[in-house]
């Protein structure tokens, strides 16, 4: 990065790098804006759609468990337990009654992989014993599993039954929607509503891919490629922190 990029990223952690820190009292963009920053940012990654959740096939079982594994994990590592995982425990049933050690030896390679492995058999054993071997296919039956939050929810209720309910806010979401100017707070239920108040519905369910894409190829929370960035006319954070000190 060069010495301008540098001091400019200085000066945005200073600022809260717009995570809400210093709430910035900047409109958030008009909708046709947002629009034309989507289009412009699918048109730049049209293989986001190419998740681990979305090549579980919409099987429901395969996304909710391949959803918990994926939280602050690369795309490669859940790719490579998905097989050996779901060969071994096909369904809700047989995962539910795994033994602990046996799971985490699959996905050991996996970050957190003690905790998402009691959270993925808990889970299994909820819908094999509540839900009769069924997942939910409402967001309230979908939050009484456990490891399931309204993230997991949402990517659940759109990938494995084709229901627009809300937009998943990870990580990557919340940067980039404060840093492009989606947004100007930290809270992820206020993110997601200012998210679903820009963009139509029928984009809700891959704009969470798209971002997620920008924000591990380009977007990085430390060191962002603002020089090869396709929409820095547009984002907010680039106008006002970082080009200004560049020039």
């Amino acid at each position: 990065m060069a010495r301008g990029s540098r001091v400019a990223w200085s000066i945005l952690e200073r600022l809260g790098r717009f995570d809400g820190g210093s709430n910035p009292p900047y409109p958030i963009m008009q909708r046709r804006d947002a629009v034309r920053i989507y289009a412009l940012l699918s048109k730049e990654y049209p293989d986001s759609r190419d998740s681990p959740v979305k090549l579980a096939c919409g099987t429901p079982f395969e996304t909710v468990i391949l959803t918990i594994l994926s939280a602050q994990t690369t795309d490669r590592a859940v790719l490579k337990v998905r097989g050996p995982l779901f060969s071994r425990y096909p369904d809700a049933t047989s995962l539910g009654a795994a033994e602990i050690t046996a799971v985490e030896e699959i996905i050991h390679s996996l970050g957190y992989y003690h905790a998402k492995a009691r959270h993925i058999i808990d889970a299994a054993r909820m819908i094999a014993t509540e839900y009769g071997g069924a997942v939910p296919d409402t967001m309230e039956g979908l939050l009484t599993i456990p490891g399931v939050g309204r993230k997991t929810a949402n990517i659940v209720m759109y990938h494995a039954h084709g229901q627009n309910l809300g937009i998943a806010v990870d990580t990557h979401v919340r940067r980039l929607a404060q840093r492009i100017g989606f947004s100007d707070t930290d809270n992820v239920s206020v993110i997601e509503k200012d998210l679903m108040a820009l963009f139509p519905e029928r984009d809700w369910g891959e704009l969470t891919d798209v971002l997620i894409a920008h924000g591990r190829t380009i977007c990085d929370a430390k060191k962002p490629r603002c020089g090869i960035c396709p929409i820095t006319a547009d984002c907010r954070c680039y106008r006002t922190v970082v080009k200004p000190v560049m020039n």
